[in-house]
C-alpha cells in the first residue's frame, strides 16, 4: 500500500532512499512526561537517534520534557498544535494550527524545524500545498500500530521487523495509549537491528 501512496503522493517522504543499514525511527504525539523520557533512555542505550513529531500543546505544558529531546540530539517535526485530522477541518483553521505548533517549537529553544506529519496522515492537498512552501511532509514506510490495542506487543514486534529495511521510515508513538506494545516493541526492535549492524539516524 505505501508504494501506491508514493505513486499517488511524490513530494511527502515515505522512505529514505538508501542501501546502508540506516533506519529512520520516528516518535508521533508526544512530548509526554515519563513515555517520552523511557523513550529518550532506551535510545540512548543504542547510540540511536530518532525524529519527533511533536504536538504543540504538549510542548506547552510539558517544556522540560521537549527540552530534553534537543538537548540529546534528536530532531524535532511539527504535528499540528492540536493534533488536528486535516480531512475533517477547513484549510484556514488547520494551517493556523501548524502556525502554532510551529511558535511553540520555536520558543522553545529551537529555531528551525522544516519537519511536518500530518496526524492520522490525513491533510487535504490544498493544505499540504502551503505547507509544502516551508515544510518537508514525512509519512512513513513502516506503522508500528503500537496505538492498536488488537494486537498483542509480541504481534507489533514481529511485523514492525519484517516490514523493516534499509531506509524505513518506523512510526512509533510517544503517548499514552501506545504505551504499552510501544515498551515492549521498541526495545527488542532495537537490539535486533542494532545486533545486525544497523544505524537509527534523525531525518533531515
Amino acid at each position: 500500500m505505501t508504494k501506491l501512496f508514493e505513486i499517488l503522493f511524490p513530494k511527502y517522504i515515505w522512505r529514505i532512499k538508501t542501501s546502508e543499514k540506516k533506519i529512520y525511527l520516528t516518535f508521533d504525539d508526544g512530548p509526554i512526561p515519563e513515555v517520552t523520557e523511557w523513550v529518550l533512555a532506551e535510545l540512548k542505550k543504542f547510540g540511536a537517534k530518532a525524529t519527533f513529531f511533536c504536538v504543540g500543546e504538549n510542548i506547552e505544558n510539558n517544556p522540560a520534557v521537549f527540552e530534553k529531546i534537543i538537548k540529546s540530539g534528536h530532531a524535532i517535526g511539527n504535528h499540528t498544535y492540536n493534533h488536528l485530522k486535516g480531512w475533517e477541518t477547513d484549510d484556514e483553521s488547520y494551517l493556523n494550527n501548524f502556525s502554532f505548533c510551529q511558535y511553540a517549537i520555536e520558543k522553545n529553544n529551537l529555531s528551525h524545524s522544516l519537519l511536518f506529519r500530518p496526524p492520522y496522515g490525513r491533510i487535504k492537498k490544498s493544505q499540504a500545498k502551503e505547507i509544502l512552501k516551508s515544510h518537508k511532509i514525512v509519512m512513513w514506510s513502516v506503522l508500528t500500530k503500537d496505538y492498536d490495542v488488537k494486537f498483542s506487543p509480541e504481534e507489533c514486534l514481529k511485523r514492525t521487523i519484517n516490514k523493516t529495511k534499509p531506509g524505513s521510515i518506523v512510526l512509533f508513538h510517544d503517548s499514552l495509549k501506545a504505551e504499552k506494545n510501544m515498551k515492549y516493541v521498541l526495545p527488542n526492535f532495537l537490539k535486533h537491528f542494532y545486533d545486525l549492524g544497523y544505524e537509527f539516524e534523525v531525518i533531515n
